[in-house]
């Protein structure tokens, strides 16, 4: 099994896009965007977790299956918060 190689210009450049996140984060974190900033920040984190998991992680240039355990991780993942979401609620409504 050959293994795909990146080149350093590429680690270079998504090195450079999360730093530019990371500062983009930061500035978001001090100006007041009212009900927004929540959204800008975690959509900021999103991307930057993306280019980790895609590049960093070699999930790119992975195999069908990784993608599909990958796949099955953020599911349960989300199911484990919408739970403990709905459970957090129904305890604030009970009050």
């Amino acid at each position: 099994m050959s293994e795909h190689v990146v080149s350093p210009k590429t680690y270079a450049l998504i090195l450079t896009a999360l730093l530019v996140g990371t500062a983009v984060t930061v500035w978001v974190a001090q100006v007041d965007l009212g009900p927004w900033s929540l959204a800008v920040a975690l959509t900021i984190a999103v991307i930057k977790a993306t280019l980790v998991v895609l590049f960093f992680m070699h999930m790119k240039y992975s195999h069908r299956l990784n993608w599909i355990f990958f796949a099955a991780a953020i599911l349960w993942l989300v199911l484990l918060i919408s739970m403990t979401l709905v459970d957090v609620i129904a305890n604030l409504a009970g009050n």
